[in-house]
């Protein structure tokens, strides 16, 4: 009796890791992966969220950009400036934009946070999809008959934490953040746009990746920024010590050999205080006369 009690806890802790695999052992991102982006679809209507019949969210891929006929997409690690300009706003698709800009709806969007399984187990069920939330905050103001956008965007993406981390290295998502750029300056800013119904959409995301969820630090600790490898901790420190030893070696060229050369060929007097007007050659420019005594 007691051996088959062992026997069922073994079985249901065997089950147990399996449905819960090891992290190491889920797929993961390499550098340069293409990673699809996937927002919630609303209602032009009314803003609202829509459901299936499984009273699930629907989510739809982003529109499709006109410079590469997908929809948009980011790849993992690679930062820059990423291009979208969706062709044509139809009136559906303006209304919704009007839901984004004044804030009564947000362009709710997703990313896989790993790259779907290659390998699957005989009897197991596949690892189910994890998503982050990328919302992107879409500025701009609202006319009676048109609105400005701000299109450009700063996209910020993070990795999970890893115990070693290399250029150009493999990762899993974490978070990310989206949002644009002077959206005050619609009367002349070179990024936005008046947008009428039929008008092309051009979006301009600069994308920017860390390596964890932490933002790099301006004091303190000096933190590498984004996984292009901008700035390491060593990079500052090798800078900081050349710099160092430049200013000394400049120092003391000026002191030793500069310096000695401009005073050897000119009298003291000529421009101190301390010639006191001697009259054996040392100076004669701030120097006074002593009163006669006769």
């Amino acid at each position: 009796m007691l051996q088959s009690s062992f026997l069922l806890l073994g079985s249901i802790a065997t089950g147990v890791l399996a449905a819960t695999p090891h992290p190491d052992s889920l797929p993961s991102y390499h550098y340069g992966a293409p990673i699809a982006v996937e927002c919630m679809n609303r209602s032009s209507e009314t803003g609202e969220h829509l459901e299936g019949a499984d009273h699930e969210l629907q989510w739809i891929p982003f529109p499709v950009c006109n410079e590469t006929s997908k929809p948009l997409e980011f790849r993992y690690g690679t930062e820059g400036e990423v291009n979208c300009t969706i062709p044509f706003i139809d009136d559906p698709f303006f209304h919704l934009l009007e839901f984004y800009v004044h804030n009564d709806a947000p362009l709710s969007c997703r990313l896989a946070s790993r790259p779907p399984a290659h390998v699957e187990v005989v009897g197991a069920k596949p690892p189910e999809t994890e998503y982050i939330p990328l919302t992107f905050a879409l500025a701009g103001t609202l006319q009676s008959s048109h609105m400005h956008i701000s299109t450009h965007l700063n996209v910020l993406l993070h990795s999970i934490p890893k115990h070693h981390t290399h250029r150009h290295d493999s990762g899993v998502l974490d978070s990310g953040i989206a949002y644009s750029t002077s959206p005050l300056s619609h009367m002349g800013g070179s990024f936005t746009r008046k947008l009428i119904i039929g008008d092309p959409l051009p979006l301009s995301f600069s994308v920017r990746w860390f390596p964890t969820p932490a933002l790099p630090k301006t004091e303190g600790k000096v933190e590498w920024q984004g996984l292009g490898g901008h700035i390491y901790a060593s990079t500052f420190f090798y800078s900081l010590v050349s710099f160092i030893a430049g200013a000394l070696g400049a120092g003391m060229y000026t002191l030793g050999v500069v310096l000695p050369r401009r005073l050897k060929g000119r009298s003291m007097g000529g421009a101190t205080p301390l010639g006191y007007g001697i009259s054996t050659g040392v100076g004669n420019g701030w120097g006074y006369q002593k009163p006669r005594t006769d």
